[in-house]
């Protein structure tokens, strides 16, 4: 990559920028007279920039920052304007770079397009190399996207500044003018200036440090490799750091406050642990010098995948085995998995627009599971696969769905991608398709498409095709396969390898159904003797079916026997098709492991050998099937295939169940009830409901010992179930809950609780305002971000709704609480039954200022749509939410695709409450304890 830089030294523009009146050269800024210009939302690709070299200055005192930006460029068409992106930016100089001296260029901008256009009457940008030179100034922005402000506070009190970067997916442009789309791939030559009471990092490594006249200090940092904007980063801060060095040699630091860097340890052992696995594991060694993880205190997003310098929530990367829970180890190893995936999936090859984001976070999210369950078995990460695919089953069955890959233009579209389809569906049907080639096909594919395609952009296609044929292949990686025996001797290879080996198969012709297309297929299965007969249709609620005649897939289906566990498949092509069994079964069970990104229905009595089988000995099925099977028939009952008793029938059997996916999903099918209930004034039913259900896993829940002891998946599933029966007014659970956070109170804090079970004691001492109040000072005053998280859960789920009231207003003000928490705070103050509607009125009354904070169409903004109205089931209350959308600007959210789902959510809620309360009501009156 220095060949590019090293051009410019020696072949710099010959041709200077001159006005037709002899030379009196005058800079032009914003509506200076001069010809029209064509906005178009994407850049022209005649313009392509190779090499920025960046000086950014920060001011912590004043907020604000100056700049200047030399960009080369290749124009590959004359043009006689060069357009380039820059939002919120004052450009008080423009030049063009010539041979002999530089000038000046003419800066018309447009708001609407986020972009600037450089011209000069007269003057014509010839094919051949270029340098521009911006100079400019903006603030430091006070929301959590662009070149942003941030602060934190000491132990003492002390309020501390700092300065961070957040660019994906289009906010490079509001931190330097630049060619803001990824497929503009450049190195980047950074320079940062700074006070010495701070240090500065970014993407490469620091060259070196020179000392200004002023007493200002400016770092230098390495060239970068070839990437997109949206992966530069910098950092100016007065954070520590602890070190250590791959096994590849690769230097691996973790940042954080000074008075947190107790609690880095395990993210950076992880982060070695992990990129080391990568390295191996995709043969393409990490192409940077070091990789920096950085603890930010305001960070709205989970973390992001900037490369060499990975960036995270405090709660995401900080880890304190005293303090932290099962689960905060799971999550902070998950997604230090995620951001270290990216380096090579979106950073290394990255998708050519954002229709494909999925190529970038969907193989992230996939990778994340794969990586730790080799490099971390005991954490079971496989547990929570399911869970990611119920997730996006639950959105993709709604007219307001997309496919993976979809048509965006605007910011606020692309922003919208972000979102469960491009994370969990995408990560899904990855895994599906890993299932259909065989890992070790899979494997090798994506290594050929991560060499072939190294530095450069791509669609889904590309990556169809590195999947295709790879044993047919001449590559390197298909003569190992070859040798190792793998693509020898087709007819011994087992069934599970069988598709692949068909001289026919197009993993593009297959997977283009599944990216290209919106929804899933549910799978009708009728058994007549040996014959099964399999129908497909799309899965969606609240329509009529036959409007989606036109959707088929190629599905992938798997399934297992009464009479036999091996897994047998079939590739489902056709919207019917017929497959014949070797013996008549009792019972059959399609996709096993829920590996298939589908929905299955056993018509004609298929469910009662099912739930029979369960009812007898559940363990015949793995705790992926049950998981599932709990899943499918409560979902069928929605779309009126399954009658709400016989999903209840099949519920059932879980008072024998121990394992956390079934129990969990059990939960996410049934809590969803009474919470509707909770909103419509139903108690009767509603507490004959939660008695049900608190019966059905009393002896799980009596099990549970308040400890840190057992599995992970055991240690999880404690602190599930102990919140329940807390919740629920469980005796025995209340009483010990109690006595904890008394004696927790009494020694001021200072005795040591089981991490797994924190949360439990301090939801319960919670319920009082004395309690309240003494966890809310714990809160400000704790260093430890698991702490701090576990206690704002707490509060959020008090029944003081004055006190839940105050806690919104100080999240919104930032001060107290910080604003980033806001989202996940309104949702859960929106679950509260004393709280739900103050939780909407107070999205409402906020809306523009939270739009402002968040940015339209981001998955924050889309979370509080979503989650403060998923539980309304009341015409009354749609027709509120319907109105408030609707009375707003499509500049303000009016088209969001979240505000079609929130209202699709609440129509599916009245149906479902319509159709299904006399027989719930009627079943519940003959199973209440």
């Amino acid at each position: 990559f220095l060949k590019d830089v090293l051009y410019f030294h020696f072949h710099l523009a010959p041709s200077g920028c001159h006005y037709s009146d002899g030379g009196n050269v005058v800079f032009g800024s914003f509506g200076t007279t001069g010809p029209s210009f064509e906005w178009k939302m994407r850049l022209t690709d005649s313009v392509k920039p190779l090499l920025y070299d960046l000086l950014i200055h920060p001011n912590l005192t004043s907020l604000n920052f100056t700049g200047t930006v030399q960009i080369h460029l290749e124009v590959q068409r004359e043009t006689k304007h060069i357009f380039l992106h820059s939002k919120n930016l004052h450009i008080s100089k423009a030049f063009i770079l010539g041979s002999r001296h530089p000038h000046h260029l003419v800066v018309r901008e447009s708001e609407l397009y986020e972009q600037i256009a450089l011209f000069c009457e007269g003057f014509t940008f010839t094919r051949g190399n270029h340098i521009i030179q911006l100079h400019f100034s903006a603030n430091l922005s006070d929301s959590f996207h662009g070149f942003y402000k941030g602060s934190y506070t000491t132990r003492s009190g002390e309020v501390r500044s700092l300065a961070s970067t957040q660019f994906e997916p289009t906010h490079a442009r509001a931190a330097f003018p630049c060619f803001d789309e990824p497929s503009f791939k450049a190195n980047f030559s950074i320079r940062i200036r700074r006070e010495p009471r701070h240090i500065s990092i970014s993407n490469m490594p620091k060259l070196k440090t020179v000392e200004l006249a002023d007493g200002v200090l400016e770092d230098k940092y390495d060239v970068s490799v070839k990437m997109s904007t949206y992966l530069v980063a910098f950092i100016i801060c007065d954070f520590l750091s602890i070190s250590k060095r791959s096994q590849h040699g690769v230097e691996i630091s973790v940042y954080t406050v000074p008075e947190k860097i107790s609690q880095a340890e395990y993210a950076l052992n992880t982060a070695v642990t992990l990129l080391d696995f990568y390295d191996d594991y995709f043969e393409i060694p990490y192409p940077l010098p070091k990789q920096d993880l950085a603890a930010i205190p305001d960070f709205q997003s989970g973390a992001m995948e900037n490369w060499g310098l990975t960036t995270y929530r405090e709660s995401g990367l900080l880890f304190d085995p005293e303090r932290s829970s099962t689960s905060d180890k799971l999550g902070i190893t998950k997604v230090i998995g995620h951001e270290l995936a990216h380096q090579w999936f979106g950073n290394l090859v990255t998708m050519h627009w954002w229709n494909d984001l999925w190529l970038n976070e969907g193989f992230a999210k996939f990778m994340e599971f794969l990586s730790i369950d080799i490099t971390y078995p005991e954490l079971q990460v496989n547990d929570y696969f399911l869970e990611k695919c119920f997730t996006a089953m639950g959105v993709d069955s709604l007219r307001s769905s997309h496919p993976i890959s979809t048509p965006v233009e605007n910011p606020a579209e692309i922003r919208e991608m972000f979102d469960d389809v491009s994370y969990q569906k995408g990560a899904c049907v990855l895994n599906m398709l890993r299932d259909f080639l065989t890992p070790e096909v899979f494997k090798m594919g994506i290594i050929r498409y991560l060499k072939k395609h190294s530095y450069q952009n791509t669609v889904n296609a590309h990556l169809w095709y590195s999947l295709t044929n790879v044993c047919q292949s001449g590559d390197l990686d298909a003569g190992r396969l070859k040798a190792a025996g793998f693509c020898s001797d087709r007819k011994s290879r087992t069934s599970a390898s069988k598709w692949y080996m068909e001289d026919d198969l197009n993993v593009k012709a297959l997977m283009d159904t599944w990216t290209l297309q919106e929804g899933f297929p549910m799978i009708t299965v009728e058994v007549k003797g040996r014959e099964v007969r399999l129908k497909q249709e799309r899965y969606l609620k609240g329509a009529d079916p036959s409007k989606n005649s036109s959707f088929l897939w190629q599905v992938p289906l798997t399934y297992i026997t009464s009479s036999s566990r091996s897994v047998q498949r079939f590739l489902l092509k056709t919207r019917k098709d017929v497959l014949y069994l070797p013996m008549e079964v009792e019972w059959i069970k399609f996709n096993v492991d829920m590996r298939g990104y589908y929905m299955v229905h056993y018509e004609d009595g298929g469910w009662d050998p099912l739930i029979r089988q369960l009812q007898h000995n559940h363990t015949v099925f793995s705790g992926n099937d049950r998981a599932s099977l709990i899943h499918n028939i409560f979902q069928l009952v929605s779309i009126g295939k399954v009658p709400l008793d016989k999903a209840l029938s099949l519920s059932v059997y879980l008072r024998h169940e121990v394992e956390v996916m079934p129990v969990t999903q059990a939960f996410s099918e049934l809590v969803p009830l009474y919470k509707l209930m909770e909103k419509r004034n139903m108690a009767v039913l509603e507490h004959k409901l939660k008695g049900f259900l608190v019966h059905l896993f009393q002896g799980l829940i009596d099990a549970q010992q308040w400890s840190d002891e057992g599995s992970v998946a055991e240690r999880v599933l404690r602190n599930y179930l102990l919140l329940f029966a807390c919740v629920r007014r469980y005796a025995p659970c209340v009483r010990t809950a109690q006595e904890l956070f008394h004696k927790w109170k009494d020694a001021d804090g200072e005795m040591r609780l089981p991490a797994d079970v924190r949360l439990v004691v301090y939801t319960e001492g919670a319920r009082t305002e004395e309690g309240w109040d003494f966890l809310l000072e714990k809160y400000l005053h704790t260093m430890y971000p698991s702490e701090k998280a576990q206690i704002k859960a707490a509060l959020s789920y008090s029944p003081l709704a004055h006190k839940l009231h105050w806690l919104l207003e100080r999240a919104l003000k930032g001060d107290m609480l910080k604003t980033h928490e806001l989202p996940s705070l309104l949702i859960s103050v929106s679950k509260n039954p004393k709280s739900y509607k103050m939780a909407w009125d107070f999205l409402k009354s906020n809306w523009q200022e939270l739009v402002k904070k968040f940015d339209l169409g981001t998955s924050s903004i889309s979370r509080m749509v979503v989650g403060v109205t998923n539980q309304y089931s009341t015409k009354e209350m749609l027709n509120e939410v319907r109105l408030f959308f609707s009375s707003l600007q499509d500049d303000m959210g009016a088209r969001l695709r979240s505000v079609q789902q929130a209202l699709e959510n609440i129509e599916e809620n009245i149906r479902w409450m319509e159709k299904n309360t006399p027989l719930l009501t009627e079943w519940l009156n003959i199973h209440s304890v």
